[in-house]
């Protein structure tokens, strides 16, 4: 698994004029494909009269599904250049619509590649990033007397504290990195005089 990745920071829409075209893009994070697919949809619906709505997305934390439309622009001057943009930027669970409305001149395919590229680039600036970490599941169990405490002392550390429930013990549910597992185990004991316990669970990704 990659052990992060970077994603829109929320959706949004940016929009730019070359040569009287108007070229709207809208950006939004999709957890799945079926996800980007409703998007791309959904602006079609919203931009029924444009000249073309063409898209492109990149699911996945490795980038396994990677899919581009020209929507009728010669081939590989819209989608494929908007997609090598979202790459190169290392975008991942993203998709982008860029709508065009045609203003008379024609821009020719280094043109159009540029523009679709373009605007995909300039849409991620005005919106902003951010990077998802891989992070281990884990759960402690300790007694209600060192619980407060060692709440306290996880959060002052900057581990991320991801619930706590109170039963006959208090288990408190962290996000850890892989490589700090050992160390962490250490740290615990030392912390709890080796009264907490500790189970690895799954492996998720949380904002870094």
């Amino acid at each position: 698994m990659q052990e992060q990745y970077r994603t829109v920071a929320r959706a949004g829409v940016h929009e730019t004029e070359i040569n009287r075209s108007r070229f709207i893009c809208a950006l939004a994070p999709a957890a799945t494909e079926q996800e980007a697919q409703d998007f791309v949809a959904r602006i079609r619906k919203e931009h029924p009269t444009a000249t073309h709505n063409c898209f492109a997305y990149v699911i996945g934390a490795d980038a396994s599904v990677q899919k581009a439309s020209d929507d009728g622009e010669p081939g590989g001057t819209a989608g494929v250049p908007m997609l090598q943009m979202l790459t190169r930027r290392e975008m991942r669970y993203v998709v982008a619509v860029v709508t065009r409305y045609y203003g008379g001149v024609k821009l020719g395919a280094g043109g159009l590649i540029r523009a679709y590229g373009g605007v995909v680039g300039e849409a991620l600036d005005a919106l902003g990033t951010i990077t998802r970490r891989r992070y281990r599941l884990a759960t402690i169990t300790v007694g209600h007397q060192r619980a407060g405490k060692l709440e306290n002392d996880l959060r002052a550390t900057g581990r991320t504290v991801r619930g706590v429930r109170y039963a006959e013990a208090v288990v408190i549910e962290i996000g850890l990195p892989d490589a700090d597992v050992e160390a962490f185990r250490g740290w615990l004991a030392d912390a709890t005089a080796g009264e907490a316990g500790l189970e690895l669970g799954g492996e998720a990704y949380e904002d870094a």
